[in-house]
């Protein structure tokens, strides 16, 4: 699993960084998603595919990374 973040689209709301803080962070400046791992373990990826679910403005993408257990 690969995952990254449209910041044209994010609108920092947070819900990413609440859902799954060991993954994303937000920007001090100005609030928007930053992925701390774009290939997040795999104890983490149910809260990063409920990071996407809840995000208000879809700028989550999860995308296979290519590795078997993705």
């Amino acid at each position: 699993m690969r995952v990254t973040v449209d910041t044209g689209r994010c609108v920092g709301s947070g819900m990413c960084v609440y859902t799954a803080g060991e993954v994303f962070d937000q920007g001090e400046d100005d609030g928007k998603a930053i992925v701390l791992r774009p290939e997040p373990p795999a104890g983490t990826r149910d809260s990063v595919r409920r990071a996407v679910d809840l995000c208000p403005a879809a700028a989550i993408a999860l995308s296979a990374s290519g590795t078997p257990d993705s």
